[in-house]
């Protein structure tokens, strides 16, 4: 117990400092303390959390990975390969993340009960992508870094989407604690778009890091939930 509160401790520390060196005009500084508060959380989930999903497990270690991967970017090799492996280690967490949602979805019972959703998902996920690679395509050196980008993209909008849906399909809190979570981390997502490609502006760092922060205490705290549907959806779905 001491040792999980020194750790979550740790973590508030690390985000002022990071907030400090932010507005500071250390910006360096900035990015590397706020690259060690999700390995961090995810110290956390180790140590209190028991009953540990194998799929959002993999999700918090590869993203965690991915974030401690920063402090190797002075090395000369690592340069040649940070930005595809560091983006397909992020791709492949939400994949995980995606799958860890999906497992417990009757996917032919959000077809039947949730179409229209699924069809307003769809088109606004396509429709997010499409602005998104607009703001990245000028910056982008090679074709292959626009694919990059797009497969990042369009995981990303369909992991916000699985996880809406799979909140209707089950209809409780863990649910709803995933959702927030995903919603958060996307948002984070788009304000660092907003910060790496449009305006470095220190607010939208901070609400970046800041989402992220409150997505990944979500994702925590449904983790320690139990996985129970709503007893009236449950009736339906066994109708069906």
């Amino acid at each position: 117990m001491l040792k999980s509160k020194i750790i979550e401790g740790l973590v508030i520390l690390i985000y002022i400092l990071f907030v400090l060196f932010q507005f500071t005009g250390h910006d360096d500084l900035a990015y590397y303390s706020s690259s060690l508060i999700l390995p961090v959380i995810t110290l956390i989930y180790f140590i209190k959390v028991k009953d540990k999903s194998l799929f959002f497990t993999l999700f918090l270690v590869l993203f965690s990975v991915s974030d401690i991967l920063v402090f190797f970017e002075s090395f000369d090799v690592y340069k040649h390969i940070d930005y595809y492996f560091g983006n397909a280690l992020y791709i492949m967490s939400y994949v995980c993340l995606l799958i860890e949602i999906c497992k417990s979805i009757k996917i032919r019972f959000l077809v039947k009960n949730f179409y229209i959703h699924l069809v307003v998902l769809s088109v606004l996920s396509v429709y997010i992508v499409y602005v998104l690679q607009n703001i990245v395509k000028p910056f982008v050196v090679t074709t292959d870094e626009y694919y990059v980008e797009l497969i990042y993209n369009i995981v990303l909008l369909s992991l916000l989407s699985v996880a809406l849906l799979g909140y209707f399909y089950k209809d409780n809190v863990k649910a709803l604690y995933l959702f927030i979570g995903v919603l958060c981390v996307v948002f984070a997502e788009v304000m660092w778009v907003a910060y790496t490609y449009i305006a470095e502006r220190n607010l939208l760092n901070l609400l970046s890091t800041t989402l992220y922060l409150v997505g990944f205490y979500f994702f925590y705290k449904q983790s320690k939930l139990l996985d129970e549907k709503n007893e009236g959806i449950e009736m339906v779905s066994q109708e069906i």
